[in-house]
């Protein structure tokens, strides 16, 4: 029996990728000094089965996450993601919950369901990686917004706010920044396993963080995380004056303690100008200095 390391389920081994996730199988460890274990891309044409049906991943520059529906098996999605579908796959509109009005580049995110039989292909349409990850019965992940790309519809999806932001200005000046973004996605498996592909513009790095372990990261480098994972703000106060220093120049994080998984990627935004921070969500400080 083989276990992947990055999605932590088993197989015989006799592939060249896990069937799971479609990491490559005994690949050489590559853990940096400092913790961080890099996911390997998904190899272009691995095939994932998932019930009756697969995903293959193809193309390494922009991926496309091609998928043969079976008969009673079914996925949902963004409808921004849906490359092309063959005409038998059923497709609806996908009724959210919660006074649902997430928007995604200005317009409206629409999430709709799509049931086999029948081949239909989802694409992030960015550079990246699309990163795999299996859920067993009960488990869960929290994903950062915007990364979702597709889950089978045994999986159940929620959100919940963030928690983490600050606010600058005052009276109508007044403005709140959500470094992280306002919402986290909850991704949970019920009725069996099942699976959920998540996009990434940059490289992978996965570390565990083990009880009480912390560290500090940049907001929008999060992928995804455990639920078991704390999160909170984390707000420096460099050494010196000027423009580059002082009480008003602050620099922000997000600091993250186990135990649990943390996935981060090499591409981030910066958060937005945190100076003159008059409020703000539940936070660690540190000066330098």
């Amino acid at each position: 029996m083989y276990t992947c390391r990055y999605c932590r389920q088993s197989s015989d081994g006799d592939a060249t990728s896990c069937p799971h996730c479609g990491a490559p199988v005994n690949v050489k460890d590559r853990v940096s000094d400092s913790g961080w274990e890099e996911q390997p891309p998904i190899k272009d044409m691995a095939r994932i089965q998932f019930g009756q049906s697969t995903c293959q991943v193809s193309g390494k520059y922009v991926p496309v996450a091609d998928m043969q529906l079976a008969q009673g098996d079914g996925v949902y999605f963004s409808h921004h993601v849906l490359l092309w579908a063959e005409p038998a796959v059923q497709m609806q509109a996908m009724s959210m919950k919660g006074g649902w009005n997430r928007m995604y580049s200005g317009m409206p995110l629409i999430m709709m369901q799509a049931a086999g039989p029948g081949h239909i292909a989802f694409s992030h349409d960015d550079p990246g990686e699309t990163v795999i990850v299996p859920l067993q019965h009960g488990q869960s992940v929290d994903v950062r917004e915007h990364e979702f790309l597709v889950a089978t519809t045994n999986v159940g999806y929620d959100w919940y706010q963030s928690g983490v932001w600050f606010t600058t200005g005052s009276g109508n000046d007044q403005e709140t920044h959500f470094p992280l973004g306002q919402f986290i996605d909850r991704f949970h498996a019920d009725g069996g396993p099942g699976l959920l592909l998540i996009h990434s513009p940059g490289n992978v790095f996965i570390r565990d963080l083990q009880q009480g372990q912390a560290i500090c990261i940049q907001p929008s480098a999060l992928v995804y995380k455990d639920p078991s994972v704390g999160m909170q703000l984390h707000i420096e106060y460099p050494a010196g004056g000027g423009i580059f220093g002082g009480y008003n120049s602050r620099t922000v994080w997000l600091r993250m303690w186990g135990p649990g998984r943390v996935a981060v990627q090499s591409v981030f935004e910066r958060p937005e100008a945190a100076n003159n921070i008059n409020n703000h969500s539940p936070a660690t400080t540190q000066r330098w200095g």
